[in-house]
Order: C-alpha cells, then sequence, then structure tokens
C-alpha cells in the first residue's frame, strides 16, 4: 500500500493546532494538502479523531467521496459527503479537550479505489466498514491542542 503525505500551512506534524480551529476559536477546519494520491483512486476519505480523550476516541470529522483531484483542502469547506461526529452532528467540530494536557488530533486520509454509497447519516464506523477492501493509501498528519 502506497503512503499519502498529508501537511497543513497552519501547524507542522506534533505540532499545535492554532486556536482558530478549535473549540475555543473559529471551530472551521483547517486548511490541508495531500499529496501521493496513486493512479486509480476514484474518491478520498478523511477522518479526524482524538485518541486521547477520556471517554474514548472522539471522532471530530468524517468525510467521505472527496474528490482524488482535490489536493488541497480549503479552510472552512466541506470537501466531500460529511457524516456524524461524536457529538451526532453532521460536520468539523474543533478541538476542545478537558483542560490539562495536550490531546492528540490525527487527521486520517485514504485513497480508494471506488467512490462510496453512504447516508450522510453514516459515522465513522460505517465508513470504515464500506472502504474495506478498497484502500490504496493512506496518510496522516498529527496536531497537538491543550486549553
Amino acid at each position: 500500500m502506497s503512503h499519502l503525505i498529508i501537511t497543513s500551512p497552519v501547524f507542522q506534524f506534533n505540532q499545535r493546532i492554532p486556536t482558530k480551529y478549535t473549540g475555543e476559536g473559529e471551530d472551521v477546519n483547517p486548511p490541508l494538502s495531500i499529496d501521493g494520491v496513486p493512479n486509480g483512486t476514484k474518491s478520498l476519505a478523511l477522518i479526524l479523531e482524538d485518541p486521547d480523550a477520556p471517554s474514548g476516541t472522539f471522532d471530530h470529522w468524517v468525510v467521505w467521496n472527496i474528490s482524488p483531484s482535490q489536493n488541497k483542502i480549503a479552510e472552512n469547506t466541506v470537501p466531500g459527503i460529511q457524516g456524524l461526529n461524536s457529538c451526532d452532528q453532521l460536520g468539523y467540530t474543533g478541538p476542545y479537550p478537558p483542560p490539562g494536557k495536550p490531546h492528540r488530533y490525527i487527521f486520517r486520509v485514504f485513497a480508494l479505489d471506488a467512490e462510496l454509497c453512504l447516508e450522510d447519516s453514516s459515522t465513522k464506523k460505517d465508513l470504515e466498514r464500506a472502504m474495506k477492501g478498497h484502500v490504496l493509501a493512506e496518510g496522516k498528519l498529527i496536531g497537538l491542542f491543550s486549553r
């Protein structure tokens, strides 16, 4: 499996996510760049999760059927079909951990050999099930945030 390279112009790997993109700020998604999309990719999917949440992994953003030619996801945009996050809301909800140690926020992007037929009320688990057997490449970007 090949590897996607996910970067952001507003924070580096394992560095602090600017407040603007969190629940303390404007709560909009940060801009992302995706490089290394393999030939044969029909769609991209994105999952943003916090594995350090006190009640278990918290899903902040679930998106699929992103065009593979879209190698940049602009700030405050809807790049594809959005599913339910852990707040039971469609769309992005920014980092807002309890006060204390920094949490890791993992942006995972997948190159798929198919477009997915999912309801927009789908969750991360639904997306992961639908992606099974279709992943050509994946990559991740980790950002940190604490209050």
